[in-house]
C-alpha cells in the first residue's frame, strides 16, 4: 500500500507483521498514529503474516525484496517496524536496505524526545535512549583497530567501541545522579503535601484518551492538550478544591501504551512515582475506542509494574460526545461507591461529577474526628502537630485536650504505633470510623 507524498516531513516506508494471537501482537492502525505524531511521513505500508520472526531480518527474504523496492520506488530515508528489533536484526537490515531502520522502541524513544520540555523530562527520555542505544553501538566502529599506540604506549589498547561504550557508562551515572536529586525534591513535596493531609489523585491511561484536555477543565490550567500520542510527557500537578474535602492535588502523567520499553518506565520511575504514591488513580479511558478493552489491560500491566495495581482506581469513561445516547452519569458498586464516571472533557458535559466522586472516594480514606487526649498522650499531640493534622484544639473541664483532626487514616494508624497506643485501647470513635 503506498501513500501520496507530501509536502514536509522524513518519509518513511512502514512494515507491519502479523503474528499468531498472542502478547506481541501490534495494532497498525496505533502504529500509524505513532509515525504521525513523530512527524515522519508514510509513504508505503508493508504488511504480511509469519508465524515467528526471522533470526537475521525479522520478515524474511521475500518481504526483504518487497521492502527494498518499496524503499526504491519512493525513495525513502527511513524504514520504520511496528516491533521491537536486535541489534543485530536492526544491522542487518541497514545493510541489505541501504537506509536507517527504526524499530517501534526507538520509535517511541523519538516521540517522547520529541516533547520533553523540562530539565527532568530531558534526562529521562536521554537515559533511555542511551541504554536503548548501547547494545546497538557494540559493532558500530569493529572496523577501527586499536587506539593506543607509539613508544610508551605498547598494548592491546582500547578499540572505539569499547571507549564509546565507556563515554556511555560515564553520561548514564551522570544522569542518573541529576535525577536523583530530582527525586529527592519531589519525595519532599510528597511528603509536604502528607504531612498536611493533602490528598493526591494520579491522572493515567492510554495515550491519547483525554487525559490532559480533562485535567485542563478540571484545573483550568493550560497543559499542552492534543489529538496525537504522547502530547504530555513531563507532569505537571495543580490543586483542586473539592466540595466537602478541600483541596487535592491533581497530577498529569504520561500515557501508557501497549508494550511501553521497559527502559523508559526505569527511565521515568521518579517521574511516575507520584503515581505509585497516589491516594487515588483517575483512570481514563476513551469510551468511543473500539480497543478500549485491551488498551485498560495494558495500562493495567504497566500500574503492575510500577507496583501501584493496588491503589483505589475511579474509571473515567471519555468522550461520550463520540458515542450516540450516552449522557454523564456515575456507576456505583454494590456498596454505593463510585467505580466508573461517564463524560466528555473536551465539550465539558458531566465533568462536576468527577469531583463529586473524588470527594465521596477519598473521604473513605480520610479521618475527620474529634479526638480526646489525656496528659499521657503528649507523644501523640505532638506527632499530630509535627503531621500538621490539628485543625483545632480546646481543653475540656476534666482537663483533656479535645484535638480536631483530619490526616489519612493510614497516618493516623503510623502515629498510634509510633506513640505506642493500640487502636483497640484508644478511643472507640477511631476503630468505629476505621470500619466505614
Amino acid at each position: 500500500m503506498f501513500f501520496d507524498r507530501p509536502d514536509n516531513g522524513e518519509g518513511a516506508v512502514l512494515v507491519h507483521i502479523d503474528f499468531p494471537e498472542g502478547a506481541d501482537r501490534e495494532d497498525p492502525r496505533e502504529f500509524d498514529e505513532l509515525v504521525r505524531s513523530a512527524g515522519c511521513a508514510p509513504l508505503a505500508l508493508i504488511t504480511g503474516t509469519r508465524s515467528v520472526p526471522d533470526a537475521r531480518t525479522y520478515i524474511g527474504k521475500g518481504k526483504l525484496e518487497e521492502v527494498r523496492e518499496a524503499v526504491e520506488f519512493t525513495e525513502a530515508e527511513l524504514v520504520l517496524f511496528n516491533h521491537a528489533l536486535t541489534p543485530s536484526q536492526e544491522r542487518n537490515l541497514e545493510e541489505e536496505l541501504g537506509c536507517r531502520i527504526l524499530d517501534r522502541t526507538g520509535l517511541i524513544l523519538d516521540i517522547f524526545a520529541q516533547r520533553a520540555r523540562t530539565h527532568e523530562g530531558k534526562l529521562q527520555v536521554e537515559l533511555a535512549q542511551i541504554q536503548h542505544q548501547a547494545t546497538r553501538l557494540v559493532h558500530g566502529w569493529s572496523h577501527l583497530d586499536r587506539q593506543k599506540g607509539g613508544y610508551g604506549m605498547r598494548g592491546t589498547g582500547e578499540t572505539q567501541s569499547e571507549a564509546d561504550r565507556r563515554l556511555l557508562r560515564d553520561r548514564i551515572k551522570t544522569i542518573n545522579k541529576r535525577l536523583e536529586r530530582v527525586q529527592g525534591q519531589r519525595d519532599q513535596s510528597r511528603r509536604a503535601r502528607k504531612r498536611s493531609s493533602t490528598p493526591s489523585v494520579s491522572i493515567v491511561g492510554y495515550t491519547n484518551a483525554g487525559k490532559s484536555t480533562m485535567f485542563n477543565t478540571i484545573t483550568n490550567a493550560d497543559v499542552y492538550a492534543a489529538d496525537q500520542m504522547f502530547a504530555t510527557l513531563d507532569p505537571t500537578l495543580r490543586r483542586m478544591p473539592v466540595a466537602g474535602l478541600g483541596e487535592v492535588v491533581l497530577v498529569d502523567t504520561v500515557g501508557f501504551i501497549r508494550h511501553l520499553p521497559h527502559k523508559l518506565v526505569e527511565a521515568f520511575k521518579a517521574t511516575l512515582q507520584e503515581t505509585r504514591e497516589a491516594d487515588l488513580l483517575l483512570h481514563v479511558i476513551d469510551g468511543a475506542d473500539d480497543d478500549r478493552q485491551a488498551n485498560m489491560e495494558q495500562v493495567e500491566i504497566v500500574l503492575d509494574e510500577l507496583e501501584a495495581l493496588e491503589r483505589p482506581v475511579l474509571q473515567v469513561f471519555n468522550k461520550i460526545d463520540l458515542l450516540p445516547g450516552q449522557s454523564p452519569r456515575i456507576d456505583r458498586d454494590e456498596s454505593g461507591l463510585p467505580w466508573r464516571v461517564w463524560v466528555s472533557a473536551k465539550n465539558d458535559q458531566g465533568m462536576e461529577l468527577v469531583s463529586q466522586a473524588i470527594g465521596e472516594l477519598l473521604s473513605q480514606t480520610l479521618f475527620e474526628e474529634v479526638l480526646e487526649l489525656t496528659p499521657k498522650d503528649g507523644q501523640l499531640r505532638s506527632l499530630l502537630y509535627a503531621q500538621q493534622a490539628v485543625v483545632n484544639e480546646t481543653v475540656s473541664e476534666n482537663g483533656n485536650i479535645m484535638m480536631d483532626v483530619r490526616l489519612e487514616k493510614d497516618d493516623l494508624q503510623r502515629l498510634l504505633s509510633r506513640a505506642g497506643i493500640p487502636v483497640e485501647r484508644f478511643i472507640p470513635q477511631v476503630k468505629e470510623h476505621w470500619q466505614k
